[in-house]
């Protein structure tokens, strides 16, 4: 009778508990259909902002292929027939050196962003000394630090060192202006490296050097290719730095233009012309290589972007 006594529930305790299990249902219920209507809403979006994104790309390759009066037609019509002429022409009219000079000084200034960058914020981020906090936020400030404030006094700096439209001038001005991003976004992918393999490396004789090099700086290679990409597209497509930095200081001084001020240039050129298909033959070639970066390791920057997140 004692057991039966415990298990027989009253009427209404019974009638309470029927209430909360519906009650909790329907609050299930409520947050699952709040959680598909905001993933149709995230997905909804970013599949708008995909097409806004893609669709101004798809008009320009398209345009490349074209003529003026197919242009001034449907924007993403097909060409009714295929002209390639238009990128030998803009070839022709400076694009192809433009195109190797930005290259003459990327091949330099990324590397050398990415070696002191990454030296910077090893040091930041596993050697404790006085100071190190304010060297840090020094370096982030940079990151926030708009670059147009800083053109009347760097021009006159790089004035005085002799260095206007050089390849050395602007790869200089180029490791600088990266450095801060490079520093904030390695001294946290360093942060989270286990201390126990420095440790063993300390114990074993290595010296600092040969611990940065041998045994940190591989294992935080994730990080690098990530930061590099990200420095890659910005020196690629940095514009106001070799427009106030790399204009030609005489009539006997060559022009070293960079390819987005081959693109204004291109523009210039065509005067009263109108040649879209030359314009939009430059700005493709100008576009391919990065699209080819970025899409062959886009892996590795979302693991690089993860992996300094989630740790």
């Amino acid at each position: 009778m004692t057991t039966e006594s415990t298990v027989i529930k009253a009427p209404g305790e019974a009638a309470a508990e029927r209430s909360g299990d519906s009650g909790r249902t329907d609050e299930r219920d409520k947050r699952r259909s709040e959680g598909m209507a905001l993933n149709v809403f995230s997905h909804g979006f970013l599949a708008v902002w995909a097409i806004l994104i893609v669709l101004p790309l798809i008009w320009l390759a398209l345009g490349a292929f074209k003529t003026d009066a197919q242009i001034g037609g449907s924007a993403l019509s097909w060409p009714s027939n295929w002209h390639f002429d238009a990128f030998g022409r803009a070839w022709s009219k400076g694009i192809g050196d433009y195109f190797a000079n930005t290259l003459i000084v990327m091949v330099f200034s990324v590397p050398l962003t990415m070696l002191f960058g990454s030296m910077a914020a090893y040091v930041l981020a596993r050697y404790p000394f006085t100071g190190n906090r304010i060297i840090y936020y020094f370096f982030v400030s940079g990151a926030m630090f708009p670059v147009f404030l800083a053109l009347v006094p760097l021009f006159f700096m790089v004035k005085r060192l002799d260095m206007l439209n050089s390849y050395q001038g602007l790869i200089l001005v180029y490791v600088a202006y990266s450095m801060p991003f490079t520093v904030f976004f390695m001294h946290s992918f360093f942060r989270t490296l286990p201390t126990a393999v420095h440790e063993a490396a300390v114990i074993d004789g290595a010296s600092h050097t040969r611990i940065f090099f041998q045994v940190m700086l591989p294992m935080a290679k994730p990080g690098l290719i990530s930061v590099g990409i990200f420095n890659v597209l910005g020196q690629w497509n940095q514009y106001i730095l070799p427009a106030v930095l790399m204009q030609p200081q005489s009539s006997s001084d060559p022009e070293r233009y960079m390819l987005t001020q081959g693109l204004v240039q291109l523009q210039y050129q065509m005067g009263y012309e109108t040649d879209l298909p030359v314009l939009f033959a430059g700005v493709t070639i100008a576009m391919i290589p990065m699209l080819v970066v970025y899409l062959s390791f886009q892996r590795q920057i979302q693991a690089g972007l993860t992996s300094a997140t989630l740790k």
